[in-house]
């Protein structure tokens, strides 16, 4: 069985090699000059899911078979559907733009051409080497060494507005399952369990790992799965997966069995805010080095953030500490 586990990772970083070799292999020498940094450049740690001026090869400065060759390396590293939320991520940017001028909002250029593709290090070389798409509300991070995937987070989707309130994609939900189920799980527990679940009366502003390349919390606090019953358990794993299950199953599967590793009966659940869709609310997963945190609180709880880390692994810095020593000598 572990054989063929790992045939199947390995056909995933051949196609995740082959896509990056051929997206760089379509840049000219100036536009590679943009997308490309050394592996162990201090510019692969540094990551953030506003709209911002970002370092790496916009969509707006590439042709249409550059765009199909960026989206193909993209696609490697999700699941059919997390590609396509990512997508529809991307294409929020024409609804919010006219829904905040209409508000009177003035902000930062929303276009769905500002999301920005850089690899670092070689595809396909003897070192590591990693890719990364990033822009408003996207921010995904892919490390990859010899046959394996290597590091995965951080893994960031967002959506504003979190409901498209009106217009043709009128009622549109990119991110409704990992809000919804996270409802249910609350509303399902008793008054005992809720109270030792709710850990702030009110919503934090925002994620609390914020965009911090290491992740640092407090213990894990809330409800532990352990604590629940078999509905509840039932429930709460639903919500796990639909972070774990983005990535394509070889990958999840993976993920998965550490997570059963360690317990997953330790993970535990918080709350913060409101107890009702509509309220602002907040919810925290955290077990060991997997932590999920979603926040919807602002623009009157009508814009999600949402985050999967892994505490000792994002950006692969575990797995590079393990091997910097022999990574510098080859």
């Amino acid at each position: 069985m572990a054989t063929s586990h790992s045939h199947s990772e390995t056909s995933l970083v051949d196609r995740m090699n082959e896509a990056g070799k051929k997206f760089l292999n379509g840049l000219s020498s100036d536009q590679k000059d943009k997308a490309c940094f050394e592996y162990l450049d201090g510019e692969r740690i540094f990551w953030y899911y506003p709209p911002m001026n970002r370092h790496g090869l916009a969509l707006r400065d590439m042709d249409g078979s550059q765009r199909e060759l960026a989206f193909d390396l993209m696609s490697t590293g999700l699941t059919e559907t997390s590609y396509q939320q990512a997508r529809k991520i991307i294409d929020l940017e024409t609804v919010l733009g006219p829904l905040e001028k209409e508000r009177g909002v003035i902000s930062f250029k929303r276009d769905p051409e500002l999301y920005y593709f850089t690899i670092f290090g070689d595809p396909g070389g003897d070192g590591p080497w990693s890719w990364r798409t990033e822009g408003h509300h996207v921010s995904l991070h892919f490390s990859v060494w010899k046959d394996e995937v290597i590091s995965m987070t951080p893994f960031f989707f967002g959506a504003n507005p979190a409901e498209v309130p009106s217009g043709p994609q009128s009622g549109l939900r990119i991110l409704s399952d990992r809000e919804d189920i996270a409802f249910d799980l609350l509303k399902s527990l008793d008054n005992g369990q809720q109270k030792r679940a709710i850990i702030y009366d009110d919503a934090p502003w925002d994620i609390l790992t914020y965009n911090s390349s290491k992740v640092s919390l407090p213990r894990e606090e809330g409800l532990p799965i352990s604590k629940m019953d078999g509905t509840q358990k039932g429930i709460v794993k639903n919500l796990i997966s639909e972070y774990i299950n983005q990535v394509p199953s070889e990958l999840a599967d993976k993920k998965m069995s550490e997570l059963n590793q360690y317990g997953i009966e330790n993970v535990h659940f918080a709350w913060g805010g409101g107890k009702s869709a509509g309220e602002e609310h907040y919810y925290r997963l955290h077990g060991g080095n997997f932590v999920v945190e979603f926040d919807n609180r602002q623009n009157g709880a009508n814009h999600i953030h949402s985050v999967w880390r892994d505490v000792s692994n994002d950006f692969a810095e575990d797995i590079m500490r393990e091997h910097l020593l022999a990574y510098h000598v080859l």
